[in-house]
């Protein structure tokens, strides 16, 4: 299985002045964590990072201190995660039929859930990790005022991985560019070409790390494990 991780953004929600992959977390940039539980899936035997090329040399770096079994291949990204995973899918090696698409910043997921989203897209086009949402959601109008209150048994927290045929997503991709469709993930588009995509069960651990908490909390999270 392929995997593309989208790591060319940067940290502005986290304060930071720098790519927020490249920050430390537990001795390790998050960057790291991310492909130590990639490289430790079964199922993944390439991954591709986009990035930006001034992160490159770091990113070097962060490669040659792993020294992962699985090959690695660094890919330019673009301004927008939409470009960046578009250019990613042109990098994929001419044999890939399947790939899992993960953040950089989930850097607490298992090789685990790697396996399980791999084992699960040979029997579809498309799917997403994702966890039932636990809170009470309020559609919020003009001056802050609620409009509704969705039934909360239908809606799930997508993350990542998401998992999709390539020439599928290629397609979508396309369409996507043709149409002007701004998404913030790729099962979006497959949702705008009125195709479907599977929900596999993520992990409550497997937060996105976007502020300074959330780098507290997997901060908090690695020190369980470790201690486990």
């Amino acid at each position: 299985m392929h995997l593309l991780i989208p790591a060319a953004g940067m940290g502005r929600r986290m304060g930071s002045d720098r790519n927020k992959l490249l920050l430390t977390l537990h001795n390790k940039p998050l960057l790291a964590w991310t492909l130590l539980a990639a490289a430790d899936a079964v199922k993944i035997d390439w991954i591709g990072i986009m990035g930006q090329a001034y992160d490159f040399p770091e990113f070097k770096t962060i490669l040659d201190n792993l020294n992962l079994s699985v090959p690695v291949e660094l890919i330019p990204g673009g301004e927008t995660r939409q470009e960046s995973v578009y250019n990613g899918l042109q990098a994929l090696p001419a044999a890939a039929e399947r790939v899992l698409i993960h953040d950089g910043a989930r850097c607490l997921v298992t090789p685990q859930l790697f396996d399980r989203c791999a084992d699960v897209l040979l029997t579809c086009p498309g799917l997403i990790a994702a966890i039932p949402v636990k809170d009470t959601i309020k559609i919020v109008g003009e001056q802050q005022i609620i409009q509704s209150t969705p039934e909360r048994r239908n809606l799930w927290a997508a993350q990542t991985p998401q998992g999709f045929e390539v020439q599928l997503l290629k397609e979508c991709h396309q369409q996507g560019h043709r149409q002007g469709w701004e998404v913030t993930d790729d099962a979006a588009l497959l949702e705008k070409c009125n195709l479907p995509v599977k929900i596999v069960a993520g992990e409550e651990t497997n937060l996105k790390v976007t502020t300074p908490i959330d780098l507290a909390i997997a901060q908090f999270i690695l020190c369980q494990r470790f201690n486990g």
